[in-house]
């Protein structure tokens, strides 16, 4: 008998932990689970009735670096080439990002020249900042907020505007709170290695190895930015789904983990409700928080560590409008918190793909709400209602946009616990982790959002070094912690 991989969550890590599994040269039987009805986890395409996409998680992928050339071969592998709707680098939303600051929409500064100019919010020109951080001396300490490096080697201004926003962009987080090693290792990374961000960044970390297919050399010669699929981003999860059901994968969904215990001869036993099922490996891509509480009793100091990896909750608004227009071409603006607590930013979805706007088209926008903040509004005594939201929604469009009548259509998505929170010394954690799955020899590895990245591509990425950990060892030997 072949062994038996049972993957925990059919997220994107999931489906591609389960896809590497099954292509690697003598593949396990894999068997993946899910507890939702639907997989893909938050990566959900809505089609209105006009034929417009509403994007409810991620709305577009980066093809920059080693990552983002891998999900591109991903997508050829699949057949889904003819789907890509790429943004040039010479579009207005690969070219434009704006910050909202003192009521004014006002757009990030880019290329020399936006670097050598005053562009406010920033009161002097960036260059200077940057001409100050070449002398900075290196960082003492193994971690600091996202906050506190930002202010130290770039100023007050780029510390609570652009990484404030930043943070909020990406994470829904608080840069006060947030670890720059974790949430920006390259930055990190960059300050060790050269005592200089700008340097480091110039000189780069060395490339790493990258895939080559004619998708991947399309996209470096048009300089993309950004890219989605024609049916909605959905259609990667959807298209992972049907390849590994093709292949002969068990997928469950509809299927809540109940309970993992291990058994005398070192599998483990897997309890859905009424049912179990026993596996040789586990991956797990479900979060980290969620793991925990599946831990058994001998696993009790992994379940401690995981338990601390907190996520926050956004609520997405997707809104069109008939027969409106943006005041400004770009890809979307994003808020500091001193600006506004609960707005995150909003993105110009029609502006990046006009492909998508329906017929007859209508402007789409969405906000992004929440994040960090949302706790704050609950423990205020505030009702989350979906009507809260749309109101939020409607007056940021209205107030930072201009957009003052009533959009035609509204989808209103909280999504509970979506972005995990890297705070400050998550670094450490992540090798706690790693320390006991070697000591204890555990036939577990962790794939997903909750460790080394929230992006789409590093969740795929995450979920094939899961995949090639498991290929890679003997179930004897030691298991690798995202290697």
């Amino acid at each position: 008998m072949g062994r038996t991989v049972m993957v925990l969550g059919g997220g994107i890590s999931g489906l591609a932990a389960s896809y590497h599994l099954i292509r690697g040269r003598s593949p396990p039987k894999v068997i993946l689970v899910e507890g939702g009805k639907r997989l893909g986890g938050w990566i959900r395409s809505v089609r209105g009735s006009d034929g417009a996409i509403f994007e409810l998680g991620p709305r577009g992928i980066r093809p920059a670096g080693a990552l983002g050339a891998r999900t591109l071969l991903l997508v050829s592998e699949l057949g889904l080439e003819s789907e890509v709707l790429p943004v040039r680098g010479d579009h207005p939303a690969a070219r434009n990002r704006f910050l909202y600051v003192g009521g004014t929409l006002h757009p990030l500064p880019s290329g020399l020249r936006g670097l050598l100019r005053p562009s406010p919010p920033f009161s002097k020109p960036l260059f200077w900042a940057g001409l100050k951080e070449l002398m900075k001396p290196r960082g003492k300490e193994p971690d600091e907020t996202v906050h506190s490096f930002a202010q130290r080697r770039l100023g007050p201004e780029v510390a609570s505007f652009a990484m404030d926003s930043l943070c909020r962009g990406v994470f829904a987080g608080n840069s006060r709170e947030l670890s720059i090693r974790s949430c920006f290792p390259s930055l990190f990374q960059a300050e060790q290695t050269h005592r200089s961000i700008l340097l480091g960044l110039l000189l780069g970390a060395g490339q790493s190895p990258q895939p080559d297919s004619s998708l991947i050399r399309q996209a470096r010669a048009e300089r993309w930015s950004q890219w989605s699929l024609r049916g909605g981003m959905e259609l990667l999860p959807q298209t992972l789904h049907n390849y590994l059901t093709s292949k002969g994968v068990t997928v469950l969904s509809g299927q809540p983990v109940c309970g993992l215990s291990l058994q005398p001869e070192g599998s483990w036993k897997v309890s859905l409700g009424d049912s179990s099922l026993e596996a040789d490996h586990i991956i797990s891509a479900i979060p980290a928080s969620e793991l925990s509480k599946l831990l058994p009793a001998e696993a009790a100091p992994l379940a401690r560590v995981l338990s601390t990896i907190k996520a926050v909750s956004v609520a997405v608004v997707n809104l069109q409008y008939r027969g409106a227009c943006l005041p400004v071409q770009g890809f979307g603006h994003l808020v500091p918190s001193s600006e506004d607590p609960t707005v995150l930013g909003i993105v110009y979805d029609s502006i990046a793909f006009p492909e998508q706007d329906g017929d007859p088209p209508g402007l789409r926008v969405t906000v992004m709400l929440g994040g960090y903040w949302l706790q704050k509004l609950e423990a205020n005594g505030h009702q989350l209602s979906p009507e809260l939201f749309q109101q939020q929604a409607q007056k940021a469009a209205a107030t930072q946009l201009g957009l003052k009548e009533p959009p035609s259509h509204c989808l209103v998505h909280l999504h509970k616990n979506c972005i995990p929170q890297y705070t400050l010394g998550h670094w450490q954690k992540l090798d706690s982790a790693k320390q006991f799955l070697t000591a204890q020899r555990l036939p577990l590895t962790l794939a997903g959002a909750s460790y080394e990245g929230v992006a789409v591509n590093e969740c795929i990425e995450s979920g094939r070094q899961a995949a090639a950990a498991v290929l890679g060892t003997d179930l004897t030997a030691d298991p690798t912690f995202l290697s």
